[in-house]
Parts: structure tokens; sequence; C-alpha cells
């Protein structure tokens, strides 16, 4: 049964940090990734979960002055970067805490808790 309807729900960011120097998802990590989704789909907690590309694919786009500057590079200049990211819905911060310890071992990766706003 999904309670969200009877409970305050908070919104929280879980950022998967990665190493440049890193090698990719094993087989292993992957099916724990999967597991780990598949429960926080069943128990109505999971809003999005997505992968995102290395820091060599983007692109800073800067329009405050009408003039359009397309700058490739990232925005910051670090061996590490955010690699996924999932957006729970849960009632309170140590349930956050916890799908957050679950998914840094599921992933194998440091992982960073955010509240969102609004």
């Amino acid at each position: 049964m999904n309670l969200k309807g009877y409970l305050k729900v908070m919104r929280f960011l879980i950022n998967v940090i990665e190493s440049i120097d890193r090698p990719a998802h094993s087989r292993q990590e992957i099916d724990a990734i999967d597991a780990f989704n598949d429960e926080m789909v069943a128990a109505g907690q999971r809003v999005l979960a997505v992968g995102i590309t290395s820091p060599e694919n983007s692109i800073q786009i800067d329009n405050r002055d009408g003039q359009v500057k397309y700058i490739k590079e990232s925005l910051t200049d670090s061996n590490e970067y955010v690699s996924g990211i999932w957006i729970i819905d849960v009632p309170n911060r140590e349930i956050a805490l916890e799908l957050a310890a679950q998914g840094s071992k599921a992933c194998n990766r440091r992982v960073e808790l955010r509240p969102l706003l609004g």
C-alpha cells in the first residue's frame, strides 16, 4: 500500500560520485543497482534514477548577455564527478540516509545526499 497520501513526503537527491580513473560498473554492481531500483519502486520511494555521462561530454551554455556562448568544458576541474542520480520521496531524513547508504553499497561508490527545495 502506498502511504504517500497520508504521510508528509520529502524529496532528496542522491548523487553517485565517480572517479575519472575508476573502471565502469561491473555486472555484479549493475545487478545490485537494478535490485535497489526495483526495491525503491516497489516501496513508492523512487521518483527518478538516471546515469550521467562523464564531464568530457559537457558543454556550458552562457546566454546572460544575449549572445549565446558554448563552452566545451566541465563546470569543475576535478577527478570526481556525478555519474548518476536518484530522486527519492520519503517521509523523513533518516529514511533518506538509509536509502543513500543502500545506494552507495549497491553501486560501490560514494554518494551525496541533498534535500530538494520546494
